[in-house]
Order: structure tokens, then C-alpha cells, then sequence
């Protein structure tokens, strides 16, 4: 029988497959793509980031010996496709549904990162990783500016929770608890960002000396 603390690792993962797959097929609803299209973007979106992290860390790419959490993913995509027209305000619902998402693979990504005998900053980093790399390549799929390179707090959310996961920890919480609370800081400030707003400041000064201008117009 499975520990309680493999059951909710196992819960975690499927609630982070499913809520990227869906964000992946709204994006391909966006795009008004047909179910191939739902079926690559979901997937690209669900396991993107953590088959870069396994790949980076010398692991093996754990979704392909999961063909449940591949399924699971194939499932949200082509629902998306059948309900998506039914769905009203769809960027929000993809943009809550990617936050979801976020939330649980920066911890699970820190915490596979951890148990393979990173550093702290390198799992910090695989959980950011884990959480944002296959919206980006979702994003550039589909010929958006990714979520990641633009003002809103994203890469930072995904960052606490790392951290938070991996400071309650060091200090004996327990690695469910650690789990739980660092899955909550990062959707929540996730959340708040979504709901207030929120963003990092942008660069406001002109461009360096020598850049291209984006049109420099006829020359005489």
C-alpha cells in the first residue's frame, strides 16, 4: 500500500497535468486549432517543462513510463475541444487554470530536484523550470509572447514556492506540509497578481546604443 505522502505526490501531479493540459487546450482554442493541434499544445504545455528539468538533471524522463498522466492530459485536451465554445471568458479560465498548474509543478519540479541530490538554488530552479518552461513553449506555439518574458509575476510565484518548499523542509515540517504550503504561496501570489494586477516593472529607458529600431523608416 502506498504512503500517504506518495498519495498526495501522486494527487499533486495529476491536479498539475490536468490544469496545464487545460490551459495548453484553451490556447489551442484561441488559435481555433483541430484535435491534433489540442493533443500537442496540451501535452507541450503538461510535460514540457519537467522533461527539460529530468533531462537536465540526468534522470529519466519520468512522464513516459506514465501513460495514466499522459492519457490524463489527452483526456483535458480533447474535453476542451468539445466544451471549449461553451466556455465563456476563455483567457481567464486558461490563465487560472495555468496558475493551477504552476503552483503544484514548481514544487513537485524543486522537490524531484532535491530527492536527485541538487543544491538548493539548482532545485529552486528546476521548480521554476518545471512550472514554466511548457507554457513557454506553448506560448511560442502558438505566437504569443510567453507568459514568462512578460511583466506579470509568473517566474517569481513559482520561485517562492520553491523556496518556501525547501526552507520548511531544512527546518523539519515534514515533506507533505512543506509540499502543501509551498504549492499554496505560489498560487497564491499567483493569484493575487492575477486578481490586483500586479506586475514587475518594465524597462522605461531608450534602447542601447547600436540596438536595431524596430522601423527606422526610408532613408533620404
Amino acid at each position: 500500500m502506498a504512503a500517504p505522502f506518495d498519495l498526495v505526490l501522486e494527487g499533486l501531479g495529476w491536479v498539475g497535468t490536468a490544469a496545464f493540459a487545460t490551459a495548453g487546450a484553451l490556447a489551442a482554442a484561441r488559435k481555433r486549432m483541430d484535435p491534433v493541434g489540442f493533443l500537442l499544445v496540451a501535452g507541450v504545455t503538461a510535460f514540457g517543462g519537467g522533461t527539460l528539468r529530468d533531462l537536465m538533471l540526468g534522470l529519466p524522463v519520468a512522464w513516459l513510463s506514465r501513460p495514466d498522466l499522459a492519457t490524463l492530459a489527452a483526456i483535458a485536451a480533447l474535453t476542451v475541444f468539445f466544451l471549449a465554445p461553451r466556455v465563456e471568458r476563455r483567457v481567464a479560465v486558461l490563465l487560472w487554470a495555468d496558475a493551477a498548474g504552476l503552483a503544484v509543478f514548481a514544487v513537485l519540479g524543486a522537490e524531484a530536484a532535491a530527492r536527485a541530490g541538487a543544491a538548493a538554488w539548482t532545485a529552486i530552479l528546476m521548480g521554476v523550470m518545471t512550472a514554466s518552461f511548457g507554457g513557454l513553449i506553448r506560448d511560442v506555439i502558438c505566437d504569443e509572447i510567453p507568459l514568462i518574458l512578460r511583466r506579470e509575476i509568473y517566474a517569481t510565484a513559482a520561485a517562492a514556492g520553491a523556496g518556501a518548499f525547501l526552507a520548511l523542509e531544512a527546518v523539519g515540517t515534514g515533506r507533505s506540509v512543506a509540499i502543501g504550503a509551498g504549492a499554496l504561496l505560489a498560487f497564491l501570489i499567483r493569484a493575487a497578481a492575477l486578481g490586483g494586477g500586479w506586475s514587475l516593472p518594465a524597462y522605461g529607458g531608450h534602447p542601447a546604443s547600436g540596438a536595431a529600431d524596430p522601423d527606422p523608416g526610408p532613408k533620404g
